[in-house]
């Protein structure tokens, strides 16, 4: 009888230091979850913060003041604008015209062997 009541002593003595033993770890794990969702939260309003900057920085009007200021950039007016025309058939006597290759086509161009080809 005293070794059952022995063997039954280190049992409750084992089941209580293993429910000390998990209440600690719980407690730990609960502070961790409580730090972390406190954690999310400010990073949540940092983020939310940081939006409302970048679309303060992003207005028109001070990125034209800081085109302005510090690219020295200035609006496009009619007077200071170039128009570029493009040409489909460029004479080859303008400076800077582009050639093709010997044998081949400029673009837009067919030999008359390749319309004979296409259109039968």
């Amino acid at each position: 009888m005293t070794r059952l009541n022995l063997v039954l002593l280190l049992a409750v003595l084992a089941s209580a230091l293993y429910l000390v033993s998990v209440q600690y770890e719980s407690r730990r794990l609960f502070s961790a979850l409580d730090r972390a969702v406190s954690e999310a939260h400010k990073i949540e309003a940092d983020s939310e913060r940081l939006q409302v900057e970048k679309r303060a920085q992003a207005t028109p009007l001070r990125v034209e003041k800081l085109a302005k200021e510090q690219l020295q950039m200035r609006t496009a007016t009619p007077a200071i604008t170039h128009y570029v025309t493009y040409s489909a058939l460029a004479p080859e006597s303008q400076a800077g015209a582009v050639r093709a290759a010997p044998g081949i086509e400029p673009a837009g161009q067919r030999s008359p062997q390749e319309s004979a080809g296409r259109s039968q």
